[in-house]
């Protein structure tokens, strides 16, 4: 069991790395960022998942 938080908002997760949260959603639909849906809609994201696309997106950018 997790002792960290690792399901946040997309919202949430957006403001913790300062990116949009369409940009969460192009992952989500990827498939990079794992998420559980409510009705049909993403209510949450995985934080680790989301950490290892913005540490790819930052690399690819220097």
């Amino acid at each position: 069991m997790s002792l960290v938080k690792t399901w946040y908002s997309t919202e949430a997760a957006a403001d913790k790395f300062g990116l949009q949260p369409g940009v969460l959603l192009a992952w989500v639909e990827e498939g990079l960022v794992r998420c559980e849906r409510e009705e049909g809609k993403v209510a949450r994201v995985n934080i680790d998942d989301v950490r290892i696309e913005v540490e790819t997106m930052v690399r690819d950018a220097q």
